[in-house]
């Protein structure tokens, strides 16, 4: 089974390659708005800096809800660790940010059934080994993969995910797990249904108010 995973492991991140090769990696539109961004205007050094997944990525107020902290929100699309990780060098190393806040992982476990907690947990320490090697001692924050009602059947591929990725970034300096995921639970251990937009995956105005209770005291001043 070991081999099977790093097997799959290797012909996932061989695929991305083949794909850029072919100028057709998914979420360069988004990167390309980015950096155009950019260009007219560069953020500010030592923001606490979003990546990830469409959590982030449709969290377009988010600045509203930590107003004592500035916020640079580089989420794009319905993103997995794969594609953070090509795209590292592009929103995550031009910005100095005072703390990095990732929130990936969902899309790898909902993408195929063949993807186990120990390879979402190797996609993560590639990304995290990546800032590292840059940014040795900035803090590196990462957000639970969250319970949703659509991907429910997933859960137990999810708390297994967390619970290792919990455990390696325990050994990690400067590092924090933000455990949002039980706070999205009701007492009896189910979903907050409430707190979803329609599609039961994406969340509303009252699933990010408690992302941010729960994230306030892990971010940096």
């Amino acid at each position: 089974m070991k081999r099977i995973a790093t097997l799959l492991f290797i012909s996932l991140f061989a695929c991305v390659e083949i794909y850029a090769q072919a100028g057709l990696l998914p979420f360069q539109k988004e990167i390309d708005a980015f950096k155009k961004r950019d260009s007219l205007q560069m953020p500010a050094k030592n923001s606490i800096l979003l990546i990830g997944s469409s959590s982030f990525t449709k969290w377009t107020d988010v600045q509203n809800y930590f107003p004592e902290y500035p916020i640079l929100n580089r989420g794009f699309g319905g993103s997995s660790l794969p594609d953070v990780i090509h795209y590292v060098n592009d929103i995550v190393f031009p910005y100095d940010p005072k703390q990095i806040i990732v929130y990936c992982g969902e899309n790898d476990i909902a993408a195929s059934d063949t993807v186990t907690a120990k390879m979402v947990l190797q996609r993560f320490e590639k990304l995290f080994f990546l800032i590292r090697s840059k940014l040795k001692k900035v803090p590196v924050a990462f957000i639970s993969i969250k319970p949703s009602p659509s991907r429910w059947k997933f859960e137990p591929v999810i708390l297994e995910a967390n619970s290792l990725i919990t455990k390696f970034l325990r050994k990690q300096p400067k590092t924090s797990f933000i455990n949002v995921h039980d706070a999205m639970l009701n007492a009896d251990g189910s979903v907050k249904a409430e707190i979803f937009i329609g599609d039961k995956l994406h969340m509303n105005a009252q699933g990010y108010a408690i992302w941010t209770k729960v994230m306030k005291p892990q971010m940096v001043n």
